[in-house]
């Protein structure tokens, strides 16, 4: 099977952000890496292609600037990598899916054969809106599963295992299709020397769709939310007196 998975660089998220004067986040300092979601993705479709067969394929919007986290996706598992490079204005999920679906026309086009999975991670560790696959379907038309932690063919579909509030459940779909992933009960494989060699020779084709794509949506403002207040003790010589106390305290805060 052809397997595409959408990976976005983002700030590493074990570092602290910290916004400049102008109220922008400060994140040129901070060294990007692929978007921990992806990350799972692009593993499990790893796993699928070592067991099946088949082609992984990963693409991200962007520029020379993402080619280092295009590099590190081929040296774990990708055969092939792709940038876009298409820019898009404000970008919110709606621009975004809109030239990652453009993408997978184009890509399928310049390589001759269609995509059966395409694969996104739940959501972005940046602003972790979690809308891009449902918004990618929706732009392909192809069926959808969310919280996907699992999958493997099964009698000419796909056999899905979906996490749940209790639990899981299986499910079946046809392809070519759209799957959300989340963290699966493994981690990503790290890159060895040889791979990373190998990576390091590999061609990163940048793609154009020519989409046009502006978010209709604008940043009215990024702030820093206040920080809460240390809470109250109420020690009073019986529980009734504290009790009463604390009653008292909140009708004169007005919650009551």
């Amino acid at each position: 099977m052809e397997i595409l998975v959408c990976v976005k660089q983002v700030p590493d998220a074990d570092v602290e952000v910290k916004l400049n004067a102008d109220g922008k986040p400060n994140v040129d300092s901070i060294a990007p890496v692929v978007n921990a979601f992806d990350g799972y993705a692009l593993e499990m479709a790893t796993r699928f292609k070592e067991a099946n067969g088949g082609t992984v394929v990963v693409m991200s919007i962007g520029s020379d600037n993402v080619k280092d986290s295009m590099k590190n996706c081929l040296a774990v598992g990708a055969d092939e990598a792709y940038i876009i490079s298409d820019v898009i204005v404000d970008a919110d999920t709606l621009a975004t899916s809109e030239v990652l679906a453009a993408a997978v026309a184009k890509l399928e086009e310049v390589r001759g054969k269609k995509f059966d999975i395409v694969c996104c991670g739940k959501e972005s560790t940046d602003f972790a809106c979690g809308q891009i696959s449902q918004e990618l379907s929706e732009k392909l038309g192809y069926g959808e599963v969310v919280d996907v932690i699992g999958f493997e063919p099964k009698d000419g579909v796909l056999s899905v295992k979906k996490e749940t509030e209790e639990g899981y459940n299986m499910l079946e779909i046809g392809t070519p299709c759209v799957l959300g992933i989340i963290k699966p009960d493994y981690e990503p494989r790290y890159p060895t020397m040889k791979s990373k060699m190998a990576a390091r020779k590999k061609d990163i084709p940048v793609v154009e769709t020519g989409v046009n794509a502006a978010s209709p949506v604008k940043v009215v403002k990024v702030y820093t939310p206040a920080k809460k207040s240390a809470g109250v003790k109420i020690k009073e010589e019986t529980n009734e007196e504290s009790a009463l106390k604390a009653f008292a305290m909140l009708v004169d805060a007005k919650v009551l």
